[in-house]
């Protein structure tokens, strides 16, 4: 990578080369980006996922289906709200699918991972809130990382300044793309003065959401999305004024551009949804995990759970499903292997289910009745025992 000499004030380089030719195959720093930002939300997510009682290796089905589905949605997003790149005058419809060259909308990238996201906890039994609070400071940090994307590609840059860490940015050449225009002696040309690094600004910002959301999910032990809640209303309010900061161009409604809008609807939206939803956080176990303690040894009178055995043998095979349980249960489940009881449902006409031995036990504890003698003579006569004939 070459980069531009420092003017005579101080100011941050710019890339020249935002693309590698490695053989036939090139290498573009803007998907590098993209693809170091996703590995560290998986990562994050993983070891979240894991501490909530998720099969080790499930971020890995779950991305399968949310990065695709984030890619599209993003990219989407950003041709709907500028359509006239490709398809107004001169404009190139094939470029809608050329993703490397940029051009992917945060929007679209939640909505179209969200719904991703759900197909694959559908299949893996996750609730997708607790797969939405595990990713909540890992989505932030890939957004840092990919935004130096944006670095390389000499782009999304904000109007002029003077301060100390003003950007050099580069024109670049619309016939070598990833390249900067040269002049006559081979060197790159840059656009004139220096100009607001907003690239790095949101990066930094999205570090700080990360630590936010980690920090008040360990205090207040965030559940039900609300964790997700307060990354959506930390990102939006940064983009909020970092979005006002840019130049490029962008489609506008009443003279503010059309992502500042979003930003502010967002965050109305993230706000309402972490002010009404309350609910501990979420913890899974399996569930064929048993509610039966291992039974005693004779001779003794405590039972015993060889946990050796339960912790060699989770991981051979993911379960077929989870059921929630609060944050005392899963504790409990840890360190003894034993499930607390499932919930009681209900049947149709909401009238608890309860077994034969528990009707008889509630029977025996009414009051004996004067006509109670004959009618028990009554039942024997008829050749069994009630709670035989009633479960027949």
């Amino acid at each position: 990578m070459t980069l531009a000499s420092f003017s005579p004030q101080a100011a941050l380089p710019s890339p020249t080369t935002a693309v590698w030719q490695l053989g036939p195959l090139p290498v573009r720093a803007y998907a590098i980006c993209i693809i170091v930002g996703i590995l560290v939300a998986c990562l994050v997510t993983e070891y979240r996922l894991r501490r909530r009682g998720v099969a080790p290796g499930a971020v890995l089905d779950i991305a399968v289906w949310a990065v695709p589905a984030g890619i599209i949605g993003a990219r989407i997003y950003h041709v709907l709200t500028s359509p006239e790149k490709y398809f107004g005058a001169g404009g190139d419809p094939m470029k809608v699918f050329a993703v490397w060259e940029g051009g992917l909308g945060i929007w679209g990238a939640v909505a179209g991972g969200a719904l991703g996201a759900w197909i694959a906890a559908r299949q893996l039994g996750i609730p997708l809130t607790v797969v939405a609070d595990a990713l909540a400071p890992g989505l932030p940090l890939a957004q840092a990382i990919g935004r130096f994307g944006n670095w390389f590609n000499n782009e999304l840059f904000g109007d002029r300044t003077t301060l100390p860490w003003g950007l050099e940015v580069h024109r670049m050449d619309p016939d070598n793309p990833g390249h900067a225009l040269r002049d006559d002696t081979g060197q790159p040309i840059l656009e004139p003065g220096l100009y607001h690094p907003t690239f790095a600004y949101e990066a930094l910002w999205n570090v700080g959401v990360a630590a936010l959301v980690f920090l008040l999910d360990r205090k207040l032990r965030l559940g039900r999305g609300r964790a997700f809640a307060l990354y959506v209303m930390g990102y939006t309010a940064g983009r909020f004024w970092i979005e006002m900061m840019r130049t490029d161009e962008a489609n506008t409604i009443l003279g503010v551009r059309l992502n500042v809008w979003t930003a502010g609807l967002v965050f109305l939206g993230a706000l309402i949804y972490f002010l009404r939803v309350r609910g501990p956080r979420e913890y899974v176990i399996p569930l064929t995990a048993t509610a039966v303690p291992a039974a005693a040894p004779s001779g003794s009178d405590v039972s015993q759970v060889d946990l050796s055995a339960r912790e060699a043998t989770p991981r051979a095979a993911a379960p077929d499903g989870y059921r929630v349980v609060d944050e005392e249960q899963f504790r409990v489940y840890r360190e003894t292997g034993v499930a607390p009881e499932a919930p009681v449902t209900a049947d149709a006409g909401d009238t608890p289910i309860r077994d034969g031995a528990a009707d008889e036990a509630a029977r025996d504890d009414e009051p004996a009745r004067e006509d109670e003698p004959a009618r028990a003579d009554d039942r024997a006569g008829a050749g069994g025992t009630g709670p035989a004939d009633r479960e027949s």
